[in-house]
């Protein structure tokens, strides 16, 4: 069954830049691993709920925006497989110095889903 990292992060506006940067490599790494796709989305029209929504969730802040993103698998088994050797290359790591980061990780919203219905 096909399978999905999610995740939701708080985007500095004037960092934007060198999110996409650091996600386009990323990406790539992914990718060459064996992922099917990879994708980040910049909100457009997201607004805040009265109970929860993608700025509460991320408690967002003014200068702030959404990013949405996903990297869709064959499997979970294929996921973990992918992961693993994603997670031990160097050009990642260079990139997870928490300091160095142009987001709040702290803040970041992930999980593992398996996909229920593709259309």
């Amino acid at each position: 069954m096909a399978y999905v990292d999610g995740f939701v992060v708080p985007v500095p506006k004037a960092k934007l830049d060198a999110y996409r940067e650091m996600a386009s490599k990323a990406g790539a790494i992914w990718r060459e691993y064996g992922a099917l796709q990879y994708r980040e989305c910049v909100a457009e029209d997201v607004k805040p709920g009265e109970l929860t929504s993608f700025p509460q969730s991320v408690d967002l802040r003014p200068d702030e925006t959404v990013v949405f993103a996903w990297i869709s698998f064959e499997s979970r088994a294929h996921r973990d497989e992918v992961n693993t050797k994603v997670m031990k290359d160097p050009r990642l790591a260079e990139m997870m110095d928490l300091s160095a980061m142009p987001f709040d990780a702290k803040r970041m919203i992930y999980g593992g889903f398996e996909v229920m219905v593709e259309g």
